[in-house]
């Protein structure tokens, strides 16, 4: 797939409720997996944890990459998101999205 140079890159970072780690990890491992095998628009999706407690203000981080931002809103109405997103929100306290632009190291 030929990828211009307007990708959409996010971060998701999540402060999780007391005890819904585990739980947490397992629904988002499988809506990255579901990202990357069935959006053709998804490059990359990574579920990141901190090594020990206290290195980071999130729980879990998720950096994820598109080919644009259409890629990313079709992404948010893909069946497998949306169960992700309903069965979810009463595991996470705080979520913080943030955009990017890739500034180097990148193939043009």
């Amino acid at each position: 797939m030929a990828v211009d140079g307007n990708l959409y890159v996010i971060s998701v970072e999540f402060e999780l409720e007391p005890g819904a780690r585990e739980r947490f990890l397992d629904l988002v491992k499988e809506n990255a997996a579901a990202s990357v095998r069935d959006e053709r628009g998804c490059l990359r999706f990574d579920v990141l944890t901190p090594r020990s407690e206290g290195q980071s203000g999130a729980d879990v981080l998720l950096y994820e990459i598109y080919t644009d931002r259409a890629a990313f809103d079709a992404h948010r109405t893909a069946p497998h998101f949306l169960a992700f997103d309903a069965a979810t929100r009463r595991l996470v306290r705080r979520k913080k999205v943030t955009e990017f632009d890739i500034a180097e190291n990148r193939k043009p």
